[in-house]
Formats: C-alpha cells, sequence, structure tokens
C-alpha cells in the first residue's frame, strides 16, 4: 500500500471530484465557480485523508484504519463545509448539508468500488 501511495492518492481525488462535481450538479448546483470550489475543496482535503489513513493503516493495522477513516471525514465534512459556507454562490441547500451530501456520495461510491474491486 505504501509503495502505491501515490498512485492511490491520483486515483482517489480523480474518482472523488467526478463523483462529488456529479452529486453537486444532482443537487442543482451550476455555477462554474461553485464547481470549482468543489474541484478545489477536494484537492486540498482528499489527498490528506488518503494519505494519511494509507500510512496509519499499514502502521498500525485494519482497526486505526477505521477510526482514522471515521475522524477523518468528520474532519473533511466540517472543513468542507465552512469552506462552502464563504466561498459557494449556491445557497438552496445549507453549506454544511452541501458538504454531507457531496461527501456521503464519495464515501458511498468508494465503498461500493472497494466491494466490486475485491
Amino acid at each position: 500500500m505504501i509503495k502505491n501511495l501515490p498512485l492511490t492518492m491520483a486515483v482517489c481525488l480523480l474518482l472523488t471530484v467526478l463523483i462529488e462535481t456529479a452529486a453537486a450538479a444532482a443537487i442543482g448546483i451550476r455555477k462554474k465557480r461553485d464547481f470549482i470550489n468543489v474541484v478545489l475543496v477536494n484537492i486540498i482535503t482528499n489527498p490528506v485523508l488518503v494519505a494519511l489513513t494509507g500510512i496509519m493503516s499499514f502502521f498500525y493495522g485494519h482497526e486505526v484504519y477505521l477510526v482514522i477513516v471515521f475522524i477523518g471525514e468528520i474532519a473533511v465534512f466540517v472543513t468542507e463545509g465552512l469552506i462552502y459556507r464563504k466561498t459557494l454562490i449556491y445557497r438552496k441547500i445549507n453549506p454544511f448539508l452541501v458538504s454531507l451530501i457531496l461527501n456521503g456520495a464519495s464515501y458511498l461510491s468508494g465503498l461500493l468500488i472497494g466491494h466490486f474491486m475485491r
């Protein structure tokens, strides 16, 4: 896992951006600036979370991985919600709910992809 971490990070970021921008469109986000914000926010948060979970899993095993994912996903949700509150033009849905929906879509998609890749 560690030697493949850069590739894993790139693939995870690409898939997350694709899924979250599709989810953003599905909830009614239409402005180019808002889509750019979704992409930029994920460029900030996704690689950190993927690297942290990958490294912690390598050194401490699957049990720690689950704890790190749980804590990390909460931190990402809050961080992205705060950023969306300041940057999104879209205001039909609370920015924290936007964060929850987008992160939920990418997390659940990741679980499905992981399940079928085994």
